[in-house]
């Protein structure tokens, strides 16, 4: 049986070509604008695994995703990079997204809707990252941002296989790791992979892939009905900063905690 192509295109099927997909029953290969192989996908033989492959050297694992009946866990082989857990809700419904095991706080939702399928960022009542909407025809998922009506980020359009295929929920994870997007990827029309990541390249290993790319709004953007502004709620963090006091060693100097600190020390310390 031939492979199936999938083409994406940034924007409308008027913009340009993205990446191809050749999905076939043994994996998915990823390829640029110049067919060119950039990611590598290979299915396990019980159909419960996916596994990410080096292009290079085939038999090196990257990542690898395990499939079971109440979701799906990714498993990441680059420093740095913490397992994310994907499980289904709500009957299937939806599926939530943790960062470092299932024990982890939500960063993500998928919830399925009659029209398509919508992703928040900010965990459980974030905000509307996109929504991939599968048209009329099963042929093409298009992808537009912020909402039902936000500008159309990408459009994939499927030759040999049936978009519709992809509205399970473990299929669409399946899709959703395989169409997987960075940053560069939306600028600049280039993959970005965790294969390129793994190489040194790529975003860094410490910044959440949860992160949302739009304008994330804070009570300072926001003028209140007294006319001024909401109080900044944003945390600076210290490093080591969960150290307790008492447990700083006698050899160090003991740091005071900010409340232990009088007024005119601080006025002091301003004047010094």
């Amino acid at each position: 049986m031939a492979d199936a192509v999938i083409t994406e295109f940034a924007g409308t099927r008027k913009g340009t070509v993205t990446r191809f997909y050749q999905y076939g029953q043994d994996g998915v290969r990823v390829l640029d604008t110049g067919k060119n192989l950039k990611r590598l996908y290979l299915f396990g033989p019980s159909a419960d695994t996916m596994t990410e492959r080096d292009t290079t050297v085939k038999e090196k694992i990257l990542r690898r995703f395990i499939f079971d009946q109440n979701g799906m866990l990714e498993e990441t082989f680059s420093f740095g990079q913490r397992p994310r857990t994907f499980r289904y809700e709500n009957g299937g419904l939806q599926i939530a997204v943790r960062e470092g095991g299932q024990y982890g706080a939500v960063g993500k939702t998928f919830t399925f809707d009659h029209n398509g399928i919508v992703e928040t960022a900010w965990g459980r009542h974030g905000e509307i990252e996109r929504v991939y909407i599968f048209e009329a025809g099963n042929d093409t998922i298009t992808e537009r941002a912020a909402g039902w009506y936000g500008p159309v980020s990408r459009t994939i359009v499927f030759e040999g296989i049936d978009a519709s295929v992809f509205r399970e929920p473990e299929a669409f994870l399946q899709f959703m790791v395989f169409t997987e997007q960075g940053k560069e990827d939306a600028n600049a029309g280039l993959l970005n992979s965790a294969a390129d990541t793994a190489h040194g390249g790529g975003s860094s290993p410490t910044r959440s892939r949860f992160a949302f790319t739009g304008k994330r709004h804070t009570p300072t953007d926001t003028v209140q009905d007294t006319g001024e502004k909401g109080e900044d709620t944003r945390i600076d963090i210290i490093p080591d900063g969960d150290k307790s006091v008492d447990e700083t060693s006698s050899e160090e100097p003991r740091t005071k905690k900010s409340s232990e600190i009088s007024y005119a020390e601080r006025r002091s310390g301003r004047q010094s």
